[in-house]
């Protein structure tokens, strides 16, 4: 398989010959497009995020208390729903949905956008010969201002888990957050966030990529069924997922420590982060891997399933160097 064939979701250089009305037309299409692939990033994400709630709750508080959460999954599942009531395994539903929306939709169409710009900057010659930098970069740079958008709603999630009588939702948990910590509060956990969801999306993006160009290397895609097309993605979701998983799990429970009550006084974030790395070593940095795997491959397969079959049916094909087309 050539390069530009192994590069072909890579989107072209330049407008070529085009008159100024053809060129706005053409910037007004891209902005559509984008917006759309924003869109259906936040509806994936937001959604798979909602659907595993209940396991995120019980990973968090594995995170903040794996003494008394130390039975597994299952186990711990029960436990909070004997001691606390179903709807338990509900909190911090508000915030979920609401910043895994927006950080979805920065992710999805952000990393479509920062890709088509780097192609652009370097040519696609130069983009099919280094195209996992251009994975990397465009997954970073778009998950850094969805994670400035996230932060504020992760911080009140984890309060709410941590703290269930702490506030009665969403928007009377970032108001009670906001009035007694300051958006210093709100974004104290904006480094861990980094940490965990910068090196997430950059293993997820490439491990992906990486995995659809094995799947399709012999295969006929033409002649795939819509149901062959979302099992691929299926698949190399999972796959991604779990290696996104272990790469992000360290600074995951870092997040969830730092948001789990306010800081002391005089105590900075830096120290704060140091403080909670000592005293949680390897191991304890690791509590709830198992919770987490489970979610976060279930999670990232459904997102890729989704977002695979929005792409696939919402646009004309945009051009390709030679003969090839955006999938």
């Amino acid at each position: 398989m050539s390069s530009s064939q192994q590069i072909s979701s890579l989107p072209s250089t330049g407008y070529g010959h085009q008159t100024v009305a053809g060129v706005r037309e053409q910037t007004g299409s891209r902005i559509g497009l984008y917006s759309r692939y924003a869109v259906a990033g936040g509806i994936c994400c937001s959604f798979t995020h909602a659907v595993l709630t209940p396991i995120d709750v019980v990973k968090t508080r594995i995170q903040l208390n794996p003494q008394l959460y130390r039975q597994g999954i299952l186990s711990s599942l029960r436990q909070v729903t004997v001691q606390e009531g179903a709807a338990a395994l509900t909190t911090g539903f508000g915030p979920t949905v609401t910043g895994y929306f927006l950080q979805g939709a920065c992710k999805f169409g952000g990393y479509e956008f920062f890709k088509k710009l780097t192609v652009d900057a370097i040519g696609q010659d130069a983009a099919s010969r280094n195209r996992n930098a251009v994975y990397l970069t465009s997954s970073a740079t778009a998950e850094f201002f969805g994670d400035v958008l996230l932060c504020p709603f992760e911080a009140v999630r984890i309060r709410l888990v941590s703290q269930p009588t702490f506030a009665r939702g969403l928007v009377d948990g970032l108001g009670k957050m906001a009035l007694q910590e300051g958006v210093s509060g709100l974004y104290s956990g904006l480094g861990p966030i980094l940490l965990k969801q910068i090196p997430y999306t950059m293993a997820t993006f490439v491990v992906y990529e990486k995995a659809i160009e094995l799947a399709y290397q012999s295969l006929d895609r033409s002649k795939l069924s819509t149901a062959a097309h979302t099992g691929i993605n299926l698949g190399s979701g999972l796959v991604a997922g779990v290696a996104a998983a272990i790469v992000s799990q360290p600074a995951d429970t870092m997040l969830s420590q730092i948001n789990k009550t306010q800081a002391q006084s005089g105590e900075g974030t830096i120290r704060r982060l140091f403080n909670i790395a000592s005293a949680l070593g390897i191991r304890g940095s690791y509590a709830g891997i198992r919770a987490r795997l489970v979610m976060v491959s279930g999670m990232t397969a459904g997102q890729f399933a989704i977002y695979g079959d929005i792409k696939r049916v919402r646009k004309r094909p945009l051009p390709i160097k030679g003969n090839q087309t955006v999938s």
